[in-house]
């Protein structure tokens, strides 16, 4: 959906300017990035498995992208590119803009320690998060994600989850398409009224956790959030412009209905 995503922005923006997919074989990011300065590209938006090559191809990297290792947002720069994670701003926003919850001074745990889950562990404690729970079937990895909170993270239990003001499932859990296993990533009877529940699965827009989420009382936030809000991050650094959000949002919502999402 990002070059759907990109153009709505464009458009709104008055831009002649057009994003369009390219297939990058595993392996092959030193090359495509040779290609976007050759052919003076602005921006690339950049998704697995290519996001840790491209952290190590480009010619420098934001804070953020430094300390996750990974880009998912390329920008050229006077002939220099710029690697930057905007996954985690993206989701923060899409939680102020969709519930209407700021992390600060909240008690917060994240179900997952993938790329995803540790995007959103930085963003939730940079964001000013009394505390970052990370619920994990691996420990390590566990341990791993919770230490980018700083001494704010640590490493949890499901148990925790009805603690916290804010969950976030953070795995690929309830995705369609995704075969066997559980509906949800954790007892949806962990969840009550108070809580704000956000998946970042987006297709569908309402995944199992978020349907039982909201049968118990919780406010919820879809991923789809995350994901207009990532890319309208990416739409600034390469334009300079103040992102069109809602016209983004509308192109969103609009590719979602007609998919069933």
């Amino acid at each position: 959906m990002s070059p759907l995503l990109h153009n709505a922005a464009f458009d709104a923006l008055g831009l002649d300017w057009v994003s369009v997919a390219f297939a990058v074989p595993a392996g092959a990011v030193a090359g495509a990035l040779a290609g976007m300065r050759a052919l003076g590209i602005v921006g690339l938006s950049v998704t697995m498995p290519h996001k840790g090559d491209a952290a190590v191809a480009v010619d420098e990297l934001t804070p953020v992208a430094r300390r996750l290792g990974v880009v998912n947002c390329i920008t050229q720069r006077g002939g220099r590119l710029v690697g930057d994670s905007t996954d985690g701003a993206g989701f923060v926003e899409a939680l102020r803009r969709g519930g209407a919850f700021d992390p600060a001074g909240r008690r917060c745990v994240v179900v997952g320690a993938g790329g995803a889950a540790r995007a959103v562990v930085l963003a939730l404690a940079e964001a000013g998060a009394d505390e970052v729970v990370v619920v994990n079937r691996s420990p390590d990895h566990a341990r791993g994600a919770a230490a980018l909170a700083g001494a704010n993270g640590r490493v949890g239990t499901a148990a925790d989850i009805s603690q916290a003001e804010l969950v976030v499932q953070a795995t690929p859990v309830g995705m369609d398409g995704t075969a066997g296993g559980a509906a949800t990533a954790f007892d949806p009877d962990l969840v009550h009224g108070g809580q704000m529940v956000a998946d970042l699965v987006y297709h569908p827009m309402v995944t199992p956790l978020l349907a039982a989420a909201h049968e118990r009382g919780a406010r919820t936030v879809g991923g789809l959030g995350m994901l207009v809000h990532q890319a309208a991050v990416a739409i600034g650094h390469w334009t300079g412009l103040p992102a069109p959000v809602e016209a983004m949002w509308e192109a969103a919502e609009k590719r979602s209905a007609q998919t069933g999402g």
